[in-house]
């Protein structure tokens, strides 16, 4: 076995922290989708395939080191959400709070000197800056919007891909 048993455990609660986060993006994206926001609900759909491709990275991970694969259950997401903001709101809490679990385990493989786990976590810990920024952002200009002009959002969505 290349990983240790306790870290093992905390990847395998991580596989559950990110299948439930791309539950919830599906959340998110159906509250803009029954708006009839395209890009939104695009945004956070492709957010949902991108989580569930982080969950997918951790289960090779354990079975290549084979620590293991136990997924634990998975908390039903929150189903609706009052406006764009609030929905938007949640996205950048999960998101700060992935990033510290990511971090937390990152701890634990610096403190077992366990360097495979260490590079491993490394690209998630890029990964989640990149993603606390781009919520954050998208929060803004929410916020700046306001609710009755999100079709400003997703003319900004439309700017933002043809810049990138």
């Amino acid at each position: 076995m290349l990983i240790s048993p306790a870290l093992a455990k905390a990847f395998n609660e991580q596989i559950g922290h990110e299948i439930g986060a791309s539950l919830q993006y599906v959340a998110i994206a159906a509250h803009f989708s029954q708006h009839h926001l395209t890009l939104l609900s695009k945004l956070f759909m492709d957010q949902a395939d991108e989580e569930r491709q982080h969950s997918q990275k951790f289960i090779k991970y354990l079975l290549d080191t084979k620590g293991g694969l136990r997924i634990p259950a998975i908390a039903a997401p929150k189903p609706t959400f009052k406006s764009a903001e609030e929905a938007v709101e949640a996205a950048l809490k999960w998101e700060k709070e992935v990033t510290r679990q990511i971090t937390a385990l990152m701890d634990m493989a610096v403190k077992e000197s366990d360097y495979l786990a260490q590079s491993f976590l490394q690209w998630f810990i890029d990964e989640q800056l990149e993603e606390v920024v781009k919520v954050d952002r998208l929060l803004s200009v929410i916020k700046q919007s306001g609710e009755k002009n999100l079709l400003m959002v997703e003319a900004y969505l439309v700017h933002i891909e043809k810049a990138g």
